[in-house]
């Protein structure tokens, strides 16, 4: 951690930045989960001046899973490196009882941390020391991403089926014959991107955009991890082929039966 690069994103994001705030009718509720104060001070000024967000702080990973799961957040910001329980840890324990979108902060460089984040159930990440005004552009892609698929329940249509797959847009229920299967937001989000143009190539940038409110950044892993998550969760085909289809170069095909 290197508070003086996360400060001085702060200063020029508050320089340059206040006349973008747009504060919505009900403030968006975070709950940022990191044991160094002074960065969660730095992050809670900023999110609660540029976003107008409703911020409540823990500093370790006990606490963090304990508010997330007896209170009500729209999004969660976890810190990786969190003492007593880290991070990984805690958002194992947090996906056991809510859904809540997460948002992992890891270090800087480390694809490890990023990618298994995101196979534990994270639906994004951000590297630190982050850019604060991206923080704040991932939360509300999150939160509009969420408002989306509730105002849109039929963007799949009521119940659509597809093969072996039945997909309740309503309320991001995926079946698999007829066996409810536990999905993040983030991975059910990118299934509707495939299902929606099954039998054709969909590219990453596309479901990034639906799925993440975002384009794909370089060396971004993201869509790839909530893919792989896909395939161990829903797993083959009936005839053994695998239904999400890597397409190199181009993006991913979910494989529609003869």
């Amino acid at each position: 951690m290197q508070p003086h690069l996360v400060t001085s994103a702060y200063s020029k994001a508050n320089r340059g930045m206040m006349s973008l705030n747009t504060q919505p009718d009900s403030p968006i509720n975070v709950l940022l989960v990191d044991d160094d104060e002074e960065f969660a001070d730095l992050v809670t000024e900023f999110l609660i001046a540029e976003g107008g967000f409703r911020v409540t702080q823990r500093h370790d990973g006990v606490s963090g899973v304990e508010a997330a799961v007896t209170e009500s957040f729209d999004v969660i910001v976890l810190d990786v490196g969190l003492p007593e329980l880290n991070g990984f840890e805690a958002l194992k324990l947090i996906r056991k009882k809510v859904d809540t979108p997460v948002v992992m902060l890891t270090a800087r460089g480390d694809d490890i941390d990023r990618i298994l984040g995101l196979e534990i159930g994270a639906d994004d990440y951000l590297p630190k020391p982050c850019n604060l005004r991206e923080l704040v552009a991932r939360i509300r892609a999150i939160t509009r991403r969420t408002c989306r698929t509730q105002e849109n329940a039929d963007s799949v249509g009521h119940g659509a089926v597809i093969g072996d797959l039945k997909i309740e847009a309503g309320s991001q229920s995926v079946f698999r014959s007829d066996k409810l299967i536990a999905l993040t937001g983030a991975e059910y989000l990118v299934l509707e991107a495939l299902v929606q143009s099954a039998g054709q190539v969909v590219d990453k940038d596309s479901i990034a955009r639906h799925a993440l409110g975002r384009r794909i950044m370089p060396y971004d892993r993201s869509v790839d991890a909530h893919v792989s998550n896909l395939r161990k969760k829903l797993g083959p085909l009936s005839d053994g082929r695998q239904r999400i289809k890597t397409v190199r170069g181009r993006g991913y095909l979910y494989v529609t039966t003869a």
